[in-house]
């Protein structure tokens, strides 16, 4: 799999997220992929959970995914990281997405690190 087999329209499914988790976290999301305009063998797009849109970035290596989110446009919100599902045909992948910012917590709390959370990702079909 390569660059060129991200690009399209996925439907992705955040499951089995930690207690901790901010229960306003949309568990499905849209992603549309297209080519990325400076960077050769990537893509860029957008994700789409609950009423915000999100801009992504990233590649496949080797079969596995890495896209980086970003709610700003310029910082790192989040990280999607997957393997190609062996027999899919490149068109499901499943990994994990971490929230790269976490609910700040209490100030006589101790830090915890961000919730990881085990997503499927799964290519739509259509005209691609």
């Amino acid at each position: 799999m390569d660059h060129q087999h991200l690009q399209g329209r996925w439907a992705a499914e955040l499951q089995s997220a930690p207690a901790d988790t901010p229960p306003t976290l949309d568990r499905t999301a849209v992603l549309q992929l297209g080519p990325h305009p400076e960077l050769a063998q990537s893509v860029r797009g957008t994700v789409q959970r609950g009423g915000t849109t999100a801009q992504v970035s990233g590649d496949v290596d080797a079969g596995e995914l890495t896209l980086e989110e970003s709610i700003n446009g310029t910082n790192i919100s989040a990280t999607w990281i997957g393997q190609v599902v062996a027999g899919s045909c490149g068109k499901e992948i499943r990994g994990t997405w971490n929230n790269a910012t976490p609910t700040p917590s209490a100030p006589s709390a101790p830090a915890t690190p961000p919730p990881t959370v085990t997503f499927v990702m799964r290519k739509q079909a259509g005209w691609q």
